[in-house]
């Protein structure tokens, strides 16, 4: 039986909003259907992994951000490697804009990412907030953003979802997240994927595919995708 190995960044400082969650998810899909999985914590200053299928980051106030952004920035090569080879990876929020080439703070200071995703992020006074549904391949997406960097993206990704205005990664073109190969960036917290099922799927199913070719049994989806059609409906203030 295959075992999917599943590298977790920084789970103490990167889990604002329930991002763990997504981990728990994944996890609990797997063993719904009788499979297997190793997660592996990756703090400030541990190695990370080589032989990995998956690799979820989290969001987190800004202070974290600064604690864990240049241990970030040393696995760069790393995590470039694991993208161009295939790698799938979720990225939330402040995860998603470390994933990018830079963020640039409103003073003017530019820290440097680690260049897997084609994106640069601006901070902001404008805060984008509140709970957020938005359009994919994959069907509806469901979470919540609270962010003050504010995403453009550039040539070598594509947008995850389209949104409206007023939201997403900048509130003006109405893009939401990227996508790069098997890498993606959002700035849905909550966790996303339980109450997004089929991308959940969708993550598990390219890990597989790439590890053994193996094909994923059907889960039956009512009460998530219930779950997620009253988060939808509820206020974004």
């Amino acid at each position: 039986m295959t075992t999917l190995r599943i590298a977790h960044l920084y789970p103490r400082e990167m889990n604002i909003y329930g991002d763990t969650g997504n981990l728990v998810v994944l996890l609990k899909r797997l063993e719904w259907r009788g499979l297997t999985a190793e997660a592996v914590a990756v703090g400030v200053g541990d190695t990370l992994p080589a032989d990995v299928d998956i690799v979820l980051g989290g969001g987190g106030q800004d202070a974290a951000q600064g604690d864990i952004g240049e241990d970030f920035v040393t696995r760069s090569a790393d995590l470039r490697s694991m993208a161009d080879d295939g790698v799938v990876m979720l990225a939330i929020c402040g995860a998603y804009q470390l994933l990018g080439r830079e963020f640039r703070t409103q003073t003017g200071r530019v820290i440097r990412g680690a260049g897997v995703l084609d994106i640069e992020t601006q901070g902001s006074a404008t805060r984008l907030i509140g709970n957020h549904a938005v359009d994919s391949e994959w069907g509806q997406l469901v979470g919540y953003e609270n962010h003050s960097g504010l995403t453009r993206l550039g040539d070598g990704v594509r947008a995850l979802a389209t949104t409206a205005s007023g939201r997403g990664n900048n509130g003006e073109d109405s893009t939401e997240g990227a996508v790069r190969d098997n890498v993606f960036g959002t700035y849905l917290h909550g966790p996303l994927l339980a109450k997004s099922p089929v991308f959940a799927d969708e993550l598990l199913r390219r890990a597989f595919e790439r590890r053994a070719g193996q094909v994923l049994e059907p889960l039956d989806d009512a009460l998530e995708l219930q779950a997620a059609a009253v988060a939808a409906k509820r206020p974004r203030t």
